[in-house]
């Protein structure tokens, strides 16, 4: 079973951090916008169990996720399933409607701009992506795939790259924890 280990981080000063990767020879890739839409599950509360289900749509390509729980304090590490959902619905549609007949209601959406990079650290491909997020902010998140067996290994990695690209403290809500809590605040002024 794969693990995705990742760590999200503020990102106060963009120069900064571009900077940062300037140095490493790393090439940050063009804005690409993701919107995803999140579903609550009929019988089982998601924001109690540290779970998510969403529909990703990025161009003309809809993905269904379910993300797991977070399995430790530090970091986001937790286990995902992710399928591609068929050329015919290609924003996520008929498969949203699907969900919503089995009884999951639709709880928000998130909508960002993304721009991707890889990084080569001690040995590993790092993942990362700069994203801004609607309502949210902007942030950076670096981000490795392990077997259980290597979590260790790899939370160690993201965490030593962090690090050295002087990244500020780890963000481990989530783009949809942190959108509800601020349209919350926005809707109690």
């Amino acid at each position: 079973m794969k693990f995705e280990v990742e760590q999200k981080h503020v990102v106060a000063d963009e120069s900064h951090l571009f900077e940062r990767l300037a140095e490493r020879g790393v090439e940050v890739g063009p804005r690409v916008e993701q919107v995803d839409r999140y579903f609550a599950h009929p019988c089982r509360d998601f924001s109690k169990t540290d779970e998510a289900l969403r529909i990703r749509t990025v161009g003309d390509q809809s993905f269904v996720t379910l993300k797991g729980p977070k399995i430790d304090t530090t970091t986001k590490t937790r286990h995902e399933l992710e399928l591609p959902l068929d050329a015919g619905d290609r924003d996520g549609v008929k498969f949203g409607e699907l969900l919503e007949s089995l009884g999951f209601k639709p709880v928000a959406v998130v909508k960002k701009k993304r721009r991707k990079f890889e990084i080569d650290f001690e040995g590993r491909k790092v993942e990362g992506a700069l994203d801004e997020v609607e309502h949210v902010g902007q942030y950076v998140e670096l981000e490795l795939m392990a077997e259980q067996s290597g979590l260790d290994e790899a939370k160690r990695v993201v965490s030593s790259l962090a690090k050295e690209l002087q990244l500020g403290g780890v963000e481990r809500r989530s783009y949809l924890e942190m959108l509800l809590e601020n349209l919350s605040k926005l809707a109690s002024n």
